[in-house]
């Protein structure tokens, strides 16, 4: 039996597109069908193709798309689940029509699986793992090394610092507020300082810029005293809130430092144009001072102004490095480890694309 292109060439007409294949769109949550052709033999003298779509029950097609001459791809995006297909392709030139055949019946449905993100599960699944096992180590006692962070190994000093002196500790957690990481590791690193300051019977000033903040701030070292076994010398005025207007709150630490003079400033958490000014302040009293942030437009303001700096995810494993717990150190190992390997891919994959796309090295 004549196809419609034998026919259209005999008769010297225009030549539909042909070989229309639909399939289901792989990897999404469904309503999409892809739709590809074998263009026109008057492809070059064309204005392009019109896609049309008629589900199985129905009698009349819906025009779904135009493309222009040499594309044959077109990707429905309004088909609903479930519901068979068929679609055509028609060649357009001026007020000329070619009708290709009909496609092979189509529906769409959604995934269980995104298959091109297999990767991604097998690392998941590679950095659980990590996690697991360094946790199960810790726990059974294996000493898992960190390498020394200058900034921490000094907490204990600037710690017995203060309280030789009799003065109190200052520390700021940042202005941010809860949602972000730099916090949440600054009020880490709150707790293991309230845990030192109780044991030592030092006084702790935290000054809030966030309302949240200073609300679980002041939980942190309420828990921090009584898990050292001295909830009787905390003290609730401690930890207060400021204001969130950024340079008033930087004036009003100055003015604490300024009165206080405390032995020890910590500067940890997400700090923005007022760190210098901080900094500076703390250096003129004399005090030890440790800082640590994420932002790393402050950084040089605060190396240049304290006497140790934590830098980048320095400050994310403080927390681990100062509490040894087993949770955190597994967690900080299978973390490095993971990186490690990230790495090392990234590294191969790099190197073999080199290699491939050198016609030099392509001989060997």
């Amino acid at each position: 039996m004549p196809t419609l292109l034998t026919i259209s060439i005999f008769l010297g007409l225009l030549t539909p597109p042909t070989n229309i294949k639909a399939k289901d769109n792989p990897n999404d949550d469904g309503g999409k069908i892809n739709i590809f052709w074998t263009l026109s033999i008057d492809d070059a003298s064309l204005d392009g193709y019109e896609i049309y779509r008629r589900a199985e029950k129905e009698t009349t097609f819906t025009k779904l798309g135009f493309r222009g001459k040499g594309v044959n791809f077109y990707l429905d995006e309004e088909a609903q689940d479930g519901i068979p297909y068929y679609y055509k392709i028609c060649a357009v030139k001026g007020d000329e029509r070619a009708e290709s055949e009909l496609s092979n019946l189509v529906k769409s449905s959604p995934q269980w699986f995104d298959t091109s993100k297999i990767n991604v599960l097998v690392f998941t699944g590679l950095f659980i793992f990590l996690l697991l096992f360094f946790i199960n180590r810790a726990k059974k006692g294996i000493q898992l090394f960190i390498r020394r962070i200058a900034g921490l190994s000094a907490v204990e000093e600037a710690v017995g610092r203060a309280t030789e002196m009799g003065k109190p500790i200052l520390y700021v957690p940042g202005l941010s507020t809860m949602d972000d990481v730099a916090t949440i590791a600054a009020l880490n690193i709150l707790s293991e300082i309230g845990k030192k300051t109780a044991n030592y019977g030092t006084n702790v000033i935290v000054p809030c810029a966030d309302p949240i903040v200073y609300t679980v701030a002041r939980e942190v070292v309420k828990e921090a005293y009584t898990q050292a076994g001295r909830p009787d010398v905390y003290n609730p005025d401690s930890v207060f809130f400021v204001t969130d207007d950024q340079f008033a709150f930087a004036a009003a630490v100055d003015g604490i430092m300024t009165r206080e003079k405390p032995a020890t400033n910590f500067f940890i958490g997400y700090f923005c144009a007022e760190s210098l000014i901080l900094a500076e302040t703390g250096a003129t009293t004399g005090a030890i001072q440790i800082a640590g942030t994420d932002a790393v437009m402050q950084l040089p303001f605060f190396i240049t102004a304290c006497d140790y700096t934590l830098m980048g995810e320095e400050l994310y494993a403080a927390s681990a490095y100062l509490a040894r717990e087993p949770l955190l150190l597994g967690a900080l190992k299978g973390q490095d480890y993971s990186k490690a390997i990230i790495i090392g891919v990234l590294i191969a994959a790099s190197l073999v694309a080199l290699i491939t796309n050198l016609p030099v090295l392509k001989l060997f």
